[in-house]
């Protein structure tokens, strides 16, 4: 039986997680590991290696989650994923050098070309085949079983009823894309609620959007 899909990361609209830190905004890194961590991440990503909605998933399901800085997550998450693959060996990671032959990749990121691929991008709209189901206006309500894989629904908007504000387009669906099942593109939809549709006690006056692929959604 496989194990049990648990997304540490889900946690909004929670009470008693504390405050939230928010910083000058002038600093872009709290410690110097932290920009070498996120060149590997996306040096790794670009090089064909995984995408990003698995990078997603690897951090979510982190059980120590909560206990880590923001980078932290995304040092331990790195490493999962390069020993997952065999990109990385025991002995490399407690020496910190590399100490074997390194493996083939689909690609490799050469660092003048850093800037290219940064500024272009990784753009997830892909071309219809269809058209939408739901439409601006519209009366929708969100699936209310708990996802067993990775999904962009939080927790907090499942079984809840909503309007569609604005149609996307068709873009690459995360939840197939996460589990290595392809892209499976699907038609994604800007959905407010009302504030007291997803918690009682909210502000009468509050709204809430969300992005929500169609999969997600059912009339009414």
């Amino acid at each position: 039986m496989p194990e049990e899909y648990v997304n540490h990361a889900d946690i909004g609209g929670r009470l008693r997680h504390g405050p939230i830190e928010v910083g000058s905004g002038r600093e872009m890194w709290r410690a110097a590991w932290e920009p070498r961590v996120f060149a590997l991440q996306l040096s790794m990503g670009a090089a064909g290696v995984w995408n990003l909605d698995m990078t997603r998933a690897a951090r979510e399901t982190l059980p120590d989650y909560a206990q880590r800085s923001y980078y932290e997550v995304w040092f331990a998450a790195l490493v999962n994923q390069l020993r997952e693959r065999d990109l990385i060996s025991p002995d490399e990671l407690a020496s910190g050098r590399s100490m074997n032959a390194p493996p083939a990749l689909p690609r490799i990121l050469r660092a003048g070309d850093v800037r290219t691929v940064q500024a272009r991008g990784a753009p997830t709209e892909r071309f219809a085949t269809s058209g939408p189901r739901f439409a601006v206006g519209q009366r929708v309500r969100t699936t209310a079983a708990a996802a067993p894989h990775h999904t962009r629904l939080p927790g907090y908007a499942r079984g809840k009823s909503g309007v569609i504000e604005q149609v996307h387009g068709v873009h690459v669906f995360a939840d197939t894309n996460a589990s290595g099942q392809g892209e499976q593109p699907r038609w994604l939809y800007g959905v407010v609620f009302c504030g007291t549709e997803l918690w009682p006690d909210a502000e009468p006056t509050l709204t809430v959007s969300i992005d929500a692929w169609e999969p997600y959604l059912e009339a009414g």
